[in-house]
């Protein structure tokens, strides 16, 4: 079927399944029926899929939609409630990874499951049978190399490695294992713009062998370029399969949400003022054995404009949210807020400079899990909320505080006052994000703002922090999204190896450039 455009998603029950890649042949793996449940909670219900040789089919799907719980299925770290698997026909049962690797089903994880310390050749024959020979490896390394246009240095150390370095190590370990079906789990997440089309080159090669592909992306845009077929997940049901090159990604979107996303407005006419936070020449060694050190990094934020801070993860994103949040001390002179030295002050000192800030680990870092929300904002604002009076703490106001920050984000809980952990990802972000923002703050720093976060609240997180800057504030938003980066910002520099490019007009940039500073081209340079 050919859907008609951005279709609402009260049209999904009317989409018939896109054509599978080769018609009237039997799927190379099929499920039926699969029922996950855990206790009173059901995360798969009734789910029912196939994946052809030669295709490349998509699951999406919002967070809690039930996508990680199918794919461990399919990998055999779960086992279903109700429901069969099937390969090339025949009804399997998939106890564990090694009974799917057997069966030849490869994954490649979004978080990269290898040893900082251990050499390429090492981290990779740590999957591979005993019963393997290493005297080879190198060669067969240097044949999938050859083969599918993975270059890697065997004898490399993997903390040497950037992260789509990483990658490669990752697939390379999969395709030493011949899969018929390839799962790939947010590929490109960590990766440039030009490391993505090195990687779909590779998958169209794959696919080329008569390979199966299953591609789970919240990158739509890529999904719509890549994929043969789409099926959507919510709430753990199957809510449509189409072909998403007939859609939109607003209407892929739409479906996986079951409502249309509202899009970001730009902030409206706005006067750009003088600079709110500066950064001055900071050098920093990283706390961690194998972090990254800040090398002489200057930059500064006007307020009414938000600078996007691009890069591949660990090139020194965290070190630099620490020295901005007073997380890490420096200098006095290194970090200025509103023309005053704060390098040396911590964090509740810079937040009664009205400085705020949103780590990028809600969960533990932004939050205690075990804390509830009202205790939770009384965390971050008993310096600065009247929280706090002549040693005591005012619970009523933090309760009534918390009240206002759900009902202004919109942030969904099943009580009035329910602890952290109890909250979905989305709605636990939006509670953190708009704890700081609802103080007014004149200077924001925000660690990847939305992370992990399904379409609708990704775009109230972005909308509150687009109304901040136009209010005045200076905003510096730390991420790996580059859309939503292009989406939100007025300027972009781009972060690594621990040095910061100087900041370029979004306007007059463009993806493949900011991608090629991301990547180390040459005109990076600390500024």
């Amino acid at each position: 079927m050919t859907p008609s455009g951005p279709t609402a998603p009260a049209d999904s029950a009317d989409r018939q399944p896109a054509p599978a890649a080769a018609t009237g042949t039997i799927p190379l793996v099929a499920v039926r029926n699969i029922v996950k449940r855990f206790g009173g909670f059901t995360a798969n219900d009734h789910i029912s899929m196939e994946f052809m040789a030669g295709e490349v089919h998509a699951l999406l799907g919002e967070n809690g939609a039930g996508k990680s719980t199918l794919v461990k299925i399919l990998y055999g770290l779960l086992e279903p409630t109700e429901g069969d698997i099937f390969f090339d026909g025949e009804k399997v049962r998939l106890a564990s990874p090694e009974e799917a690797r057997a069966r030849g089903i490869g994954m490649v994880f979004q978080h990269f499951s290898l040893f900082e310390n251990l050499t390429v050749s090492e981290n990779i024959a740590l999957v591979l049978p005993r019963t393997e020979g290493l005297d080879r490896l190198p060669q067969r390394i240097d044949e999938i190399a050859q083969r599918y246009g993975i270059v890697l240095e065997p004898d490399r150390p993997v903390w040497t490695l950037s992260a789509g370095e990483r990658q490669r190590i990752e697939i390379t370990r999969c395709l030493l294992q011949d899969p018929r079906l390839l799962i790939l789990d947010e590929p490109t997440s960590v990766l440039t713009p030009q490391e993505a089309d090195t990687l779909f080159a590779t998958l169209e090669r794959l696919k080329q062998e008569g390979r199966a592909l299953l591609y789970i992306s919240h990158r739509l845009e890529e999904v719509k370029r890549l994929c043969d077929r789409a099926t959507i997940l919510r709430m753990g049901k199957v809510v449509a399969t189409c072909d998403p090159k007939l859609e939109s990604a607003r209407s892929l979107a739409a479906l996986m949400v079951g409502a249309q996303i509202k899009e970001v407005k730009a902030a409206v006419a706005h006067p750009i003022g003088g600079a709110r936070l500066e950064i001055r020449d900071l050098t920093l060694p990283s706390a961690e054995v194998h972090g990254t050190a800040l090398k002489r990094i200057s930059m500064a934020v006007r307020g009414g404009e938000i600078l996007g801070i691009a890069g591949i993860a660990g090139n020194g994103q965290s070190e630099l949210f620490a020295a901005l949040s007073g997380e890490t001390k420096a200098s006095a002179q290194t970090i200025v807020l509103d023309g005053k030295e704060v390098g040396a002050l911590g964090v509740t000192a810079r937040r009664q400079s009205n400085a705020a800030f949103v780590p990028e680990e809600r969960n533990g870092h932004a939050a205690a899990p075990d804390l509830s929300l009202s205790e939770n904002v009384i965390l971050s604002r008993h310096a600065t909320g009247g929280l706090a009076r002549y040693g005591f703490l005012r619970r009523a106001a933090a309760r009534t505080l918390a009240k206002t920050i759900i009902r202004t984000f919109d942030v969904r809980t099943a009580s009035a006052d329910p602890k952290a952990r109890t909250l979905s990802g989305g709605n636990l972000q939006k509670f953190v994000v708009g704890r700081e923002i609802l103080r007014e703050p004149s200077v924001f720093v925000v660690n990847q703002p939305t992370w992990g976060v399904d379409a609708a609240a990704a775009a109230a997180i972005r909308q509150a922090i687009v109304d901040l800057a136009a209010r005045g504030a200076a905003v510096a938003v730390i991420s790996q999204d580059l859309d939503e980066l292009f989406e939100i910002s007025d300027r972009i520099a781009v972060i690594h190896h621990g040095a910061l490019s100087p900041a370029r007009a979004a306007r007059e940039t463009s993806r493949e450039e900011i991608g090629l500073l991301m990547g180390g081209a040459d005109g990076q340079h600390a500024h």
